[in-house]
């Protein structure tokens, strides 16, 4: 073989064996759920006086949902005398307007509830909750992103876990109202499902840092500050204060069998900015508290589980490297022969795709008693994850070199169940990365054809997953503000998501 063709083999094969280590931390984390999910925390005793919350709800530009959040919140079943709500909005639209009729609605029939409203978005939702911070009147903060919709009775059923001193934050796990809307939205709640389910449970019950998800969770004002409050030099806020916080001492809780539904992104262009925001956030994160984790006193075993947490994403990298390998790599198979290369591609397969499989699974299984109808997308799970990786390497770049970028919000259109859509005025833009993403599917048409010529039959699948995410992805993205023209023109969807001025 020719010197390019060794060193081709050599990156082929170090590439394979990076994303076999991160395959084998998938089989920890169900080593780990498995052995400490039937271990509970313990029931905590009341407080014998329900202690003040202050519930916030940063928001910008969310007419469609904005309502049912305030309302929703409006009707928590907590004191009224201790319950303080603050309106934390940015909003540029008429959900301003919105918002304040709604808040002076519920005003009226007495509750304490703020507007805060900022013309200038320093620091994002960050800045937002910091602002809040300043005035809040709460011991503890209640978090909810506008897309959420909590029922009434759970910050009765969480709040008594703070009478342990030493917890700083509780996190309840998400659901989701619209998991059945699409094929889009069934995988994204099998991808949720298996980070609240596996990841959240292994960690925090086994005694590794997890973190608070921005949303759906009650902190300790302390614990905020004693950490250094929030801060907006990364994407992920969230992230950031929760490895902050840990490190100072807090210890955080997870209670899975509270449940608080969420919309999930409906548009393809919609969740690939989730993201990528998410991506570029936990690299900003990685390269911020890295250090001060491997300085810190804490176990090895929360070090080791920190790195990979934070350095997850990396290996989006690492997939894209491999996509474009695979043509060089086949040239190769039929000059050596596949049996030289079975020691190659068995640790992908063992300790990656089926990892990944058994991985989400056991959170489908673990929620919903029809859990094996979702087996069947599980090789487009893949697929789609696959499909990601031009998008998320780019986030993993610009974390990596320090490219700063807005964030960018998600939109939320009301969307419940299977129900349609309340109208596109939020829709996000396809971006240049689409033409990659097309471009990598024709290539691996190309090299598909190529295995087939030689023989390689049992290379077909995984070649056909790279294929299938690349041209879902790319496609769905590119169709999308066709299909959002069309809807536009339609008589009938005049007026939709036009929501209402007064409650």
């Amino acid at each position: 073989m020719a010197t390019w063709q060794w060193w081709t083999l050599i990156a082929y094969c170090l590439i394979v064996l990076v994303l076999g280590v991160y395959g084998f931390h998938r089989y920890l984390m169900l080593r780990l759920f498995f052995r400490h999910r039937h271990h509970p925390p313990p029931s905590p005793t009341p407080f014998a006086s329900l202690p003040p919350v202050t519930v916030q709800l940063p928001l910008y530009n969310e007419l469609a949902v904005v309502q049912r959040l305030i309302d929703a919140v409006c009707q928590l079943d907590y004191p009224k005398d201790r319950l303080h709500i603050q309106v934390l909005d940015d909003s540029l639209d008429q959900t301003a307007q919105l918002a304040q009729a709604t808040v002076a609605h519920w005003k009226a029939q007495g509750l304490d509830i703020d507007y805060l409203h900022r013309s200038v978005r320093t620091g994002f939702k960050a800045g937002a909750l910091e602002a809040g911070l300043a005035t809040a009147k709460g011991e503890f903060l209640f978090l909810f992103d506008a897309d959420f919709l909590p029922p009434p009775q759970i910050l009765r059923q969480a709040i008594d876990y703070f009478t342990d001193p030493g917890i700083g934050m509780v996190q309840l796990r998400w659901g989701h109202l619209n998991r059945t809307y699409s094929l889009l939205t069934r995988l994204q709640a099998i991808f949720l499902d298996a980070h609240f389910v596996v990841e959240h449970t292994a960690r925090n019950r086994s005694g590794r840092f997890f973190n608070f998800n921005g949303t759906a969770g009650i902190w300790r004002k302390q614990a905020i500050l004693t950490a250094g409050g929030w801060q907006h030099d990364t994407l992920t806020e969230d992230l950031d204060l929760s490895y902050r916080a840990q490190l100072k001492g807090w210890r955080f809780l997870y209670l899975p069998e509270i449940e608080v539904p969420g919309e999930i992104p409906v548009e393809m262009n919609a969740f690939k900015s989730q993201q990528h925001r998410w991506t570029k956030g936990a690299v900003q994160t990685g390269k911020k508290i890295l250090p001060r984790v491997w300085h810190s006193s804490l176990p090895l075993k929360v070090k080791v589980e920190a790195t990979f947490h934070l350095t997850a994403h990396g290996s989006y990298l690492l997939m894209l490297a491999m996509a474009l390998l695979m043509g060089p790599v086949l040239s190769l198979r039929a000059q050596l022969g596949w049996e030289r290369l079975l020691i190659i591609d068995l640790p992908l397969f063992s300790l990656a795709t089926l990892a990944i499989s058994g991985f989400y699974l056991v959170g489908q299984r673990e929620l919903y008693a029809d859990w094996k109808s979702q087996i069947k997308y599980l090789p487009l799970l893949m697929a789609v994850g696959m499909g990601l990786c031009i998008n998320n390497t780019r986030a993993v770049i610009e974390g990596l070199v320090g490219h700063t970028s807005p964030f960018l919000r998600t939109p939320k259109y009301g969307v419940v169940g299977g129900g349609g859509q309340r109208g596109w005025q939020y829709s996000s833009r396809a971006t240049l990365l689409v033409g990659g993403e097309l471009a990598m599917a024709f290539y691996f048409a190309l090299v598909v054809h190529q295995a087939w010529s030689i023989g390689l039959y049992a290379g077909l699948p995984f070649l056909l997953l790279f294929l299938a995410g690349f041209l879902y992805t790319g496609l769905a993205s590119a169709l999308e503000p066709i299909r959002k023209s069309a809807l536009s023109a339609s008589p009938g969807e005049k007026g939709v998501g036009k929501a209402p001025l007064t409650p």
